[in-house]
C-alpha cells in the first residue's frame, strides 16, 4: 500500500503557529508517527505540502496510478476550494480528510467543508493522532479491495 499525505497552507508552521489550537508537534513530528504506523502496516507514505492551492491540485490530479489512498489536510482550503474537491472527486481514490482542530468548535465559516463530500472519510479534532487514524483506515478499506 503506498498512500500520499497532503497537507495544505500554513501546516510547516505547526509547532509555533496557534499552540492552543494546533498544539505543539510539527508536522515532521506528525509525519514521523505516520511514516513509523506505515511500516508497522507494510506500507509506504510520501508527504507533500504547500502553500499554493494549484501546486496541491496537481499532485492529486497526478496520484491515480502511483497511490492507492490519500490523507489530505486542505486546511484552510477545506472551506474555500472547489478545484481541491473536484481533484479529489476526479481522482477515483480513496481519501480522508484529516483535520488537528475541530472545524465544529471553531468559527463558523469553518463549518462547511467542500472537500468532506467527495472523501470517503473525515478525522478532527484529534491533533497529529488523526493522520495515523486516517493511515490505518486506508489501511482497512485498500485491504478490503
Amino acid at each position: 500500500m503506498k498512500i500520499l499525505v497532503l497537507n495544505g497552507p500554513n501546516l510547516h508552521l505547526l509547532g509555533t503557529r496557534e499552540p492552543d489550537v494546533y498544539g505543539l508537534e510539527t508536522l515532521d513530528g506528525i509525519l514521523a508517527r505516520v511514516e513509523a504506523r506505515a511500516r508497522e502496516l507494510d506500507a509506504t507514505v510520501e508527504s507533500f505540502q504547500s502553500n499554493e492551492e494549484g501546486a496541491l491540485v496537481t499532485r492529486i490530479g497526478n496520484s491515480r496510478g502511483h497511490y492507492d489512498g490519500l490523507i489530505v489536510n486542505p486546511a484552510a482550503y477545506t472551506h474555500t476550494s472547489v478545484a481541491l474537491r473536484d481533484a479529489i472527486a476526479a481522482c477515483g481514490l480513496p481519501c480522508i480528510e484529516v483535520h488537528l482542530s475541530n472545524p465544529l468548535a471553531r468559527e463558523d465559516f469553518r463549518h462547511v467543508s467542500l472537500t468532506a463530500p467527495v472523501c470517503t472519510g473525515q478525522i478532527s479534532g484529534l491533533g497529529g493522532y488523526g493522520y495515523v487514524l486516517a493511515l490505518e483506515a486506508l489501511a482497512e478499506i485498500t485491504n478490503r479491495k
